[in-house]
């Protein structure tokens, strides 16, 4: 190849590939945009792995995975349906003294949000949250078969994120021993996030839960976390990758006193 045929020809390969940098910077800081909306057009699969520190008597570790895909689906032109799972694996210590440790699936909870297509800024969804008693240890579910109401509120402006889901369970149904605790809970999930051009995304939330059937003293769980997480991709694919520390502000005796978390997303970009 001539001088003059590369002089020519170089230049327009870096403009194309730089051009497609851009374009692919661009389409990833609209998934960050979607990722940080829980009722958004996105198909996610989020791995969630947590270690629970200061756990029981001797202060051990305890271990949960989530299992939390989101899936949307267009009921009309105005209004879609995001389902969403929460499947927990946990290994736990020992709670208090002569206790035993566990290790299997918790309870399964399924929520579904009616949400309108269109927004004048704010944006919302409403429905019912089920508590399905889907494991075989005492240790690690509630036995019994629970519902409620649940909702999330949320406003985007340039680069942030602020909003709140929240949701309460009650039982209404026994699978194994009806002597134990009714199910009174709520769920508090305030949440702020900051995401930049690089796709960037920094989250201070909370996951706060309220044990209403609990003595007075122990029915408050509230961690406060910090996440920091990225949107890559794995040539075409995209992900998020991210992990962050909490702590807790308050939680019944020989609950944790802090956590780590880390966090790997299947992003499956659809439309409402």
């Amino acid at each position: 190849m001539k001088r003059s045929e590369r002089n020519f020809i170089i230049p327009w390969i870096v403009l194309f590939l730089g051009a497609g940098g851009v374009r692919a910077q661009e389409a990833d800081h609209e998934l960050v945009q979607k990722l940080n909306n829980p009722v958004s057009d996105l198909v996610s699969v989020p791995f969630q792995f947590n270690w629970d520190n200061g756990v029981g008597p001797q202060d051990d570790t305890r271990f949960i995975m989530n299992l939390q895909p989101v899936v949307p689906f267009s009921l009309s032109e105005e209004w879609s349906l995001i389902g969403r799972w929460i499947m927990p694996v946990v290994s736990q210590p020992m709670l208090s003294p002569g206790g035993g440790t566990a290790f299997g699936m918790g309870d399964i909870v399924a929520s579904a949000f009616f949400s309108p297509k269109k927004s004048s800024g704010i944006t919302w969804g409403l429905g019912p949250v089920v508590s399905l008693p889907t494991t075989t240890n005492p240790l690690l579910g509630s036995g019994k078969w629970s519902a409620g109401p649940t909702g999330v509120i949320l406003k985007q402006q340039g680069p942030w994120t602020v909003g709140a889901l929240v949701n309460h369970l009650w039982s209404f149904a026994d699978t194994g021993d009806p002597e134990r605790d009714a199910v009174n809970q709520t769920l508090l999930q305030p949440f702020l996030a900051y995401s930049t051009k690089a796709a960037v995304t920094y989250t201070l939330n909370s996951e706060s839960t309220a044990n209403w059937e609990a003595a007075s003293g122990e029915q408050w769980t509230v961690p406060i976390q910090l996440v920091v997480s990225k949107v890559t991709r794995f040539g075409p694919f995209p992900f998020s990758i991210g992990g962050g520390v909490g702590w807790y502000a308050e939680s019944p005796t020989g609950g944790p006193d802090w956590k780590l978390r880390t966090v790997f997303t299947v992003l499956l970009p659809g439309g409402k």
